[in-house]
This record gives structure tokens, C-alpha cells and sequence, in this order.
């Protein structure tokens, strides 16, 4: 049977989100897990992110919602209730994801095995003309289920089995009136909200750390960005200033434990000719940021896990030679010294809700 950790549901759950952005883009998102049969794993997890950061989390073990991060604390000097409401909705839509997966459960003809019912609520504003956008997506086992489309007003539903769902939420004019009213107003003015409270910290910029990394000599030069706030950024390879879209392959934006991302760009050193290196580049560019990284294609700087038997070579003479002098400089003595191994503490990173839409009504 396959293994879910927390981590693992919440990135798949991230997938949704498109990285590149515009830099004036906000977006608020929740993100509602129910499951079935899932050993060692909440029924119910309710996960809150504000552009991408993770806010407040709900639990079914915990059965409280709890903020994830500072600058949380200050919604309840607007709303002192904030936390027992919360609370309360995350509780109440517990109930409805575990009806919901057995009314799935009976459409798709299955009895036991693991079940799981994930829902993306979210909005996006863009803090310069104002748009503002809203989602609600929904999925059963890993697969598109229903999805609302704001637009009209009407859900859309991609499999045989929601088409009974479709017609009974598409009747119930009352509830998408307030489902439109909740991604074009209520959504977008808690959004602004968190974004004030949280400017110091999400609207930040961090400049990454760039290196040219190669496995083997044979092997494409990638130019690795990491330790970069916010996700908002590109990075890609030149020849003589022009961008090339051939013989390189771009990686994905991917998070960092620390809250910071990291990606890669690779490209194929098979057309280079050693005497063209000097004509490409890589460049890192930063949302918000007016200053590019730059970084030359150069031999000299690459690391790489390839070995060269002259160098090691020259590491063993030296050291040899160095041994030699200590033994002469203590007569004779040798001093042996026990190194502990140092080990970065590692921080974990990922959590969880808040004011919203009560996400799922029955199927």
C-alpha cells in the first residue's frame, strides 16, 4: 500500500499553482484533504496559504485551527473570534468530507481501500489593477472531479459521476450567489488583510546563491539557483545575450525547507566547442529586483563529483609531506584527533486555514 505523509498531500495539493506569477499577484489559497483508509494520517486537514506561504492549519487530531505563523496572531485585533470560528467551520466541513467520500465511494462502485477527497479554494489580486480572480477545484483519488467555473456561474464536471453533482449544485441558485459573492469580495478583502499583516515577511526579496554544477565531464552544466524569496523568478542560459531555447532543459521552482526556493537550468554541452564557453551565460532574474545574476559558462568554477587523477595525485603528495614535517616538528609523537560529525539542524516546513467558504456542501 502506498505511504502518505503530510508532506507529500500538501505538495501534490501545490502542483496546482502555476509558478511565474506577476510580481503584483496575490493569492490566497485552501487547501481541504479528506481521507479514508489512509494509516497514520488526520481524516480531515485544512490547509491555509497566502502567496504561497503557509498561514494556519486544522486538523481532525487536533480538532482546532492554529496559526503557522507570526504575523498571524494579529487577526484577532480586528476579529477576536477569528480562531473559535475557524475552528467551528473546519469541524463542521470534517463531517461533510467524511459523508462525502462515502457517497463517492458508492458512485465509483468501491468498498474499502484508501479513499481521498482534495479541494483547492482560492483567489487571486493583483494589487495593481485590481483583478481579481477565484477557483474552486475538486478531485477524488489523485483525478480531476468537479471544478466551479466563476464566469458563468455553473460547475464543470469532467467525469460521468459528477454529473449528478453538477445538476444538484448548478440548481442552487442561493449557494452560487454566495459562492460568486465569496471569490469576488469576501475572498480578495481577507486576502488584502493577511498581505498587510504579513509585509515585512511576504514581501520580502532574498537573492540566491547561483552555481554551475556537472556530474561528469560529459555530463550538461547546470546552473543552480537556491535560497531565493519570492517564487516569482527565471532563470535560463545565453549565447552572446541571446536566450536559448535549444539544447537546454529548464527545471521546476521547488521549495526550500527554510521557506526560500531553488531551481535549475541545464544545458547540453555536446554543440558547445570548448572554444565557444566563453559566449554563454546564465541569468538569474528576481521578481522586484532591478539587479540580474550573471555567471559565465567557465570550467574553472564548476563543481563537479568527476574526480581527477592528477589533482589527487598532487593531495596525496602533500599531505604525505605535510604528515612527514608534524612527526619531525613533535618528536616522533603523533597526535590523533576524533572528529564529530556536524549535522545543519534542518527545519521542517508546511502547514495550514482560515475565513472562508464552507468548501464542500454534499455530493
Amino acid at each position: 500500500m502506498r505511504h502518505f505523509t503530510m508532506e507529500a498531500l500538501i505538495l501534490s495539493l501545490l502542483m496546482i499553482n502555476l509558478h511565474g506569477a506577476a510580481a503584483v499577484t496575490h493569492s490566497l489559497r485552501y487547501f481541504y484533504t479528506g481521507s479514508s483508509g489512509v494509516p497514520n494520517f488526520p481524516e480531515f486537514v485544512t490547509v491555509g496559504l497566502v502567496d504561497d506561504v503557509e498561514m494556519v492549519h486544522y486538523d481532525s487530531n487536533t480538532r482546532r485551527a492554529e496559526p503557522k505563523q507570526d504575523w498571524m496572531s494579529r487577526v484577532t485585533e480586528d476579529d477576536p473570534q477569528y480562531w473559535e470560528r475557524s475552528t467551528e467551520i473546519s469541524m463542521g466541513t470534517q463531517q461533510v468530507y467524511k459523508d462525502n467520500i462515502e457517497i463517492l465511494k458508492q458512485r465509483f462502485n468501491q468498498t474499502g481501500g484508501v479513499h481521498i477527497v482534495q479541494e483547492m479554494v482560492a483567489c487571486e489580486w493583483n494589487d495593481e489593477t485590481n483583478e481579481v480572480k477565484g477557483y474552486d477545484q475538486r478531485g477524488y483519488d489523485g483525478e480531476d472531479f468537479i471544478s466551479f467555473d466563476l464566469e458563468t456561474g455553473t460547475y464543470i464536471a469532467p467525469k460521468q459521476q459528477a454529473v449528478i453533482t453538477k445538476h444538484k449544485w448548478d440548481n442552487d441558485k442561493e449557494t452560487i450567489k454566495q459562492s460568486k459573492n465569496y471569490y469576488t469580495h469576501i475572498c480578495p478583502e481577507w486576502l488584502k488583510k493577511y498581505v498587510n499583516y504579513g509585509r515585512s515577511s511576504l514581501m520580502r526579496t532574498e537573492r540566491p546563491s547561483v552555481s554551475l554544477l556537472q556530474k561528469t565531464s560529459s555530463s550538461p552544466v547546470s546552473c543552480h539557483a537556491t535560497g531565493f524569496y519570492p517564487d516569482r523568478a527565471s532563470l535560463f542560459w545565453r549565447k552572446d545575450g541571446e536566450e536559448l531555447r535549444e539544447d537546454v532543459d529548464l527545471g521546476e521552482i521547488l521549495p526550500n525547507h527554510d521557506g526560500s526556493f531553488q531551481m535549475s537550468a541545464d544545458l547540453k554541452l555536446s554543440s558547445v566547442p570548448a572554444e565557444d564557453w566563453r559566449r554563454y551565460d546564465c541569468v538569474f532574474q528576481l521578481s522586484g529586483v532591478k539587479d540580474d545574476i550573471y555567471t559565465r559558462l567557465d570550467k574553472a568554477v564548476i563543481r563537479t563529483n568527476e574526480e581527477k587523477p592528477a589533482d589527487m595525485t598532487f593531495i596525496i603528495i602533500t599531505a604525505v609531506t605535510l604528515l612527514a614535517l608534524v612527526i619531525i616538528a613533535v618528536g616522533g609523537v603523533m597526535v590523533y584527533r576524533n572528529r564529530k560529525d556536524e549535522r545543519p539542524e534542518q527545519r521542517r516546513k508546511y502547514s495550514e486555514i482560515s475565513e472562508k467558504l464552507n468548501p464542500a456542501p454534499k455530493c
